[in-house]
């Protein structure tokens, strides 16, 4: 009976003796559930100084481009989120006559902002990197441009010359506050580290060699991680103005922002540099991507298009387990400002619009001044299948300097050595979209229409060749054509969409065929992959053709000029650097002629494809006024992403 009353006494206390037990556990799991965060994360990249809502080339209103357009979507996004940051990933300062007012025109007094960093100001960016381009206008200018930014500016992979000391600031890590899910707030540690392609010495030699060395992204990452984890932070970040591709590794690559996501301590990597969209079905076939979720390799990743006209989102979930944050959850995606047939879905940002109006306005009177006339239209829509006029006046223009400044006493040792020119499409459409083109009616040329022609500030040099280097120079720009069948039935896509357009030069002076139906010689990144295919055929000179060892100096841009990669070039002497910009040439010899005609010379074709083979490309819908002005190129209906396709008939080689 005593044991009875002493059980029951027992069951008594025992909701009592359990309680603080249950109720610290469940404070506990209280706890742990309370410090779950949701932080979003948002990216601009490649704005190239679309700030407004503008076509400078074209004196109109663009809707879509411009980050007057993207902080719309900006303001939306931070109003989705709880906690949330902003980041820019490079090529922000150069691209468009803005950039080339301020960098080259009004310059940038000490204590000046430039309206690029005044906007980021405004929209109070985080953090930024430096893309490629910023170094475009040389390490002064953009020092004195950096000054006027608030907000960290971060690159790990630049050093200064002969020195192991990064340049730049290599990281950095924002203490913020944020809001968990129970609406307390907590205190993150969010690293920040920038990376841009180490071609940079290469691309801007003139403006960096002797001042700083660009060195691995991936290396560079693997290096300062450990020491961001040491410095105490929470997640990691990095701003990475790289492309992504998953082409075997090697330390010095362009696009390594796949391999980014190996790198142990990288939470989200932000890409950039290729103007292109991830996630997006352009990347659907590399192992290990998840479009859906937007992650590579189980990271989430995003490429925010370019001009603005894209906002990338991360979003992600965090919780803190013994005293470390660990991510749950992560997805990236991205808004657009436009649909694909340039639909504005955003209202403008009229309050960031207003603070970077003063020199939006002095821009557009800037690029409105007249330089001279051409007597028929300049277009760039057919660029990539024909010889065409807006690289005939380029071409023209860097010929005639070239050959009155071979004239001067210092250069009489190459009298007698035939000049040529080398220039290529740059407004050609790809991941420019289907209203990047060329389009100058015939009529007044102003600087807006030499800005268009010329998009660079690269100076003009000139290069000694052989015939045989002259061939290969040739054989690499060949490779933008895909292989075509003559005996296939099937409608076959001419162009390579991986091969960039300002890497296919054109060269004046001689004449040349391009036979599509051998494969290419080169691929779109300057590899040898046949080493026994020729595609360039009938060389000559003169209407004799061109022997190997036959002498030629060719005018060139300096980034093509200064390369060691680039197939003919790299082996070919640099003998003359002109102390002018291309866009500089080309003006003076627009002014000094006063009307000109630069009707394209037919110097090259593709040469005649006999058989079934219906080839086709794509251009802008706008190019059908021009199509039906040619004998062998015929408008076929609307393609994706806005483009239209054009039939082209190579039966005659035309």
């Amino acid at each position: 009976m005593v044991k009875i009353q002493h059980g029951l006494a027992l069951l008594t206390l025992l909701p009592f003796l359990i309680s603080p037990l249950f109720q610290a556990t469940s404070s506990v799991s209280a706890a742990q559930q309370n410090l779950s965060v949701d932080l979003r994360l948002l990216e601009t990249t490649d704005l190239h100084v679309s700030l407004a809502n503008y076509n400078y080339y074209q004196s109109k209103e663009d809707n879509k481009v411009g980050l007057v357009k993207t902080a719309t979507l900006i303001r939306q996004a931070r109003k989705e989120a709880s906690n949330s940051l902003l980041f820019d990933n490079g090529d922000n300062l150069q691209g468009n006559p803005l950039g080339d007012y301020i960098g080259k025109v009004k310059g940038l007094k000490t204590g000046a902002v430039h309206p690029v960093y005044r906007a980021f100001n405004f929209l109070k960016y985080d953090a930024i990197t430096l893309g490629n381009h910023e170094f475009n206008y040389g390490l002064d200018f953009l020092n004195t441009a950096l000054k006027g930014a608030k907000m960290p500016v971060v690159n790990a992979n630049v050093y200064k010359a002969s020195q192991n000391k990064a340049y730049f600031k290599p990281y950095t890590i924002l203490k913020r506050k944020v809001t968990d899910s129970s609406g307390k707030k907590r205190t993150l540690r969010i690293g920040v580290i920038g990376f841009v392609p180490p071609q940079i010495m290469e691309w801007d030699k003139t403006n960096l060699e002797g001042k700083v060395e660009a060195r691995s992204i991936v290396e560079s990452a693997k290096k300062y991680i450990p020491a961001m984890k040491k410095s105490g932070a929470d997640i990691i970040i990095a701003l990475a103005h790289t492309g992504i591709s998953a082409e075997p590794y090697t330390p010095w690559m362009e696009d390594a922002a796949y391999y980014l996501t190996f790198v142990p301590g990288i939470d989200a990597i932000f890409a950039g540099h290729s103007h292109r969209i991830f996630p997006g079905p352009l990347y659907k076939d590399l192992p290990n991507v998840d479009l859906n979720s937007g992650t590579i390799n189980g990271k989430p990743v995003v490429m925010a298009g370019s001009f603005g006209n894209t906002l990338g989102i991360i979003d992600l979930k965090l919780e803190k387990k013994q005293g470390k944050w660990k991510i749950l959850t992560g997805k990236g995606f991205t808004r657009q400002i436009a649909d694909d047939m340039g639909n504005s879905l955003v209202e403008t940002d009229e309050a960031l619009l207003k603070i970077i109006k003063p020199e939006h306005t002095a821009t557009i009177k800037y690029v409105n001044s007249p330089v001279g006339e051409t007597s028929t239209p300049i277009h760039s829509y057919f660029s990539l299948v024909q010889d065409d006029p807006s690289v005939q006046l380029l071409n023209m223009a860097q010929t005639d300097y070239l050959t009155k400044k071979l004239r001067e006493p210092s250069y009489t040792k190459y009298a007698g050595i035939p000049v040529l020119s080398a220039a290529a499409p740059f407004k050609a459409g790809g991941r420019g979209g289907p209203s990047y083109y060329t389009d100058i009616p015939a009529g007044t040329l102003a600087i807006r229409n030499i800005a268009d022609l010329y998009l660079y500030p690269n100076s003009l040099q000139a290069v000694l060749v052989n015939g045989g280097q002259l061939k290969e120079w040739l054989e690499m720009s060949a490779g933008q054509f895909r292989k075509i069948d003559p005996s296939s039935r099937q409608e076959q896509l001419l162009i390579d969409p991986n091969f960039r357009s300002y890497n296919f030069d054109v060269i004046d002076g001689i004449k040349y065929q391009i036979d599509v139906t051998r494969p290419a010689k080169y691929d779109a990144v300057e590899k040898l992959i046949n080493p026994n295919t020729s595609r360039i055929i009938n060389l000559t000179y003169k209407g004799k053709p061109v022997t190997p060892n036959q002498k030629f100096i060719v005018a060139a841009n300096s980034y093509r000029a200064s390369s060691t990669t680039f197939p003919g070039v790299s082996k070919g002497e640099v003998i003359l650097k002109a102390p002018y910009e291309t866009r500089q040439i080309l003006t003076d010899f627009i002014k000094e002629n006063k009307r000109i005609n630069p009707s394209a010379d037919k110097n090259w074709a593709i040469s005649p494809v006999r058989g079934f083979a219906i080839t086709f490309f794509e251009s802008s819908p706008e190019a059908q006024k021009y199509a039906k002005l040619t004998k062998n190129i015929t408008y076929a209906g609307p393609s994706s992403g806005g483009f239209a396709r054009y039939l082209i008939n190579l039966e005659n080689g035309e």
